[in-house]
Order: structure tokens, then sequence, then C-alpha cells
């Protein structure tokens, strides 16, 4: 898998997860919302060894791009930039963040096929999103460690969710898949999953 990782979005999450990366050996590309310079020294502080990048040039220099924004931002991607990459949707709909928006809301949809049906040329799974960013600090262990912690994986492609379920097991983490796309519906806000601290086999009985 590449070793090359960009993470749209400097936030809390972006930011503990580019953490979790250049810990794991990782070549780490942040990206915020304005210009690469805004961030830079946070970035240089708290990510050692990260880069402060633009979206479009954290994404060039990377296979695997991480979303981390508010979710209400997916419609300003930049979708040809994103075009053939493995895109990593870590976000999630917060009413209090995005605003009341009835498509991201719509229960019948999981939020991660939005993002698919907006990036048409990427390949979008669902990960890194049911579990809060400090525990994703606390909780990473390493590989074969006792009461390790899980993060569950939904995708299309068995290529594309073994290559995120690598990412996660190098971030910490046991992976679990459970489903195509549209089951990362359970692993939103209001299902008992999110939120979920808690080993593989326990993950599997929430789901």
């Amino acid at each position: 898998m590449s070793k090359s990782l960009a993470i749209l979005g400097a936030g809390k999450l972006g930011i503990t997860l580019g953490q979790l990366a250049t810990k794991a050996g990782y070549n780490v590309f942040i990206a915020g919302s304005g210009a690469p310079d805004k961030i830079a020294l946070t970035i240089k502080v708290l990510v050692p060894g990260a880069t402060a990048l633009t979206a479009e040039q954290a994404i060039a220099k990377s296979d695997v791009v991480i979303l981390a924004l508010p979710l209400g931002k997916y419609r300003s991607l930049p979708a040809a930039a994103l075009q053939g990459k493995l895109v990593i949707d870590a976000m999630n709909y917060w009413w209090e963040v995005d605003g009341q928006d009835n498509e991201l809301s719509n229960p019948s949809t999981s939020t991660s096929e939005l993002i698919q049906a907006c990036l048409p040329a990427s390949r979008v799974v669902k990960a890194l999103s049911h579990m809060g960013y400090h525990h994703l600090t606390d909780e990473a262990k390493p590989a074969g460690s006792t009461h390790r912690k899980a993060i569950a994986i939904a995708g299309d492609t068995k290529e594309d969710t073994d290559r995120v379920a690598t990412l996660v097991d190098d971030l910490g983490f046991d992976p679990v898949y459970i489903g195509n796309l549209a089951k990362g519906k359970a692993l939103e806000p209001g299902f008992p999953a999110f939120g979920a601290n808690v080993d593989a086999k326990t993950l599997r009985e929430l789901l």
C-alpha cells in the first residue's frame, strides 16, 4: 500500500489522524480550508513530519485521501483532483456544524453514498468515522496487542477495503469489514456503533 496520505481537514480529527499516520511511517500531507501558511505552524508543532499544502497539492502527492472536513462542505470537494483516488470518508453529519440539511439527514441513504455520487471518478470507502478523535489518540496499539480496539470499514470493492484495512491496522486498530458502502449508514450518529470504542468482537455485535 502507498505510504503517502492526504488529509483534507486540519481540525481535531485531521490532526489526530495525521499524528497516527506519521507515527506509522506515512508521508502525510494536510490541507486546511485556506492557504497552507495559515496552518503550517500548527502542523509543524502538532504533526511533526507532516506537510501543510493546498488540497490539490496534497491529493496529487497521495494515492489515498482522507476526508476529515465538516460534512456540509462535501459539495465543494475538488472532484477533478480526486479522480482515480481512493477516498476515505471519515465525516459525520452534525446539524450544529453543518446546519439543517435534508439531504444529509435522509434516513434512506448513507452520507458516504452522497460523497460517492459527488465524486463519481473516485472510489469511496467509509472508515475512521465512528470513534472519537480522543479515543483514536488514546487507544491506538500495535498489531497483536491485547484489548486492541476496532474500526469498521464499508466499501464496494475488496481491493479498496483491503487497502483501507491495511491503513487502519497501521494506525493501531483492528479493521472490521461490514459490507458495501451503503452499510456505512450503521456507522452514522444515531446508530449503535457510532461512538463505539470497543474490540472487534463487540463491534460486530453492535452492528
